[in-house]
């Protein structure tokens, strides 16, 4: 299982609107994605779950600005009227998943 981001960095004005990137791959039927935000000297936060039948975001992160739609191969992160304490590195991963021998 693997998740691939695009590299580089992405620009836009404040309260503009941007969508980052994130495809993946695996053999699970029911994958869960997760958005983490990583802030310059700090450590990541969770932003957001999705599942095929879920939608979670954490507290802080509401979903009017922060949101993402899961679908077979991506689950790309729309953050809305974007704020200068945006800015950070933003990275997306799947949930492992536990199976019974």
């Amino acid at each position: 299982d693997r998740v691939i981001q695009p590299t580089g960095d992405v620009f836009a004005a404040e309260g503009h609107t941007i969508t980052l990137g994130c495809t993946f791959q695996t053999t699970s039927t029911s994958p869960i994605l997760l958005w983490y935000k990583q802030e310059i000297n700090g450590f990541p936060r969770f932003m957001l779950k999705r599942f095929t039948t879920e939608e979670d975001n954490a507290a802080e992160f509401q979903k009017e600005r922060f949101d993402a739609k899961i679908n077979q191969t991506s689950v790309p992160l729309k953050i809305q009227k974007l704020q200068l304490s945006d800015s950070a590195v933003y990275y997306c991963a799947l949930q492992p998943t536990v199976t019974g021998s």
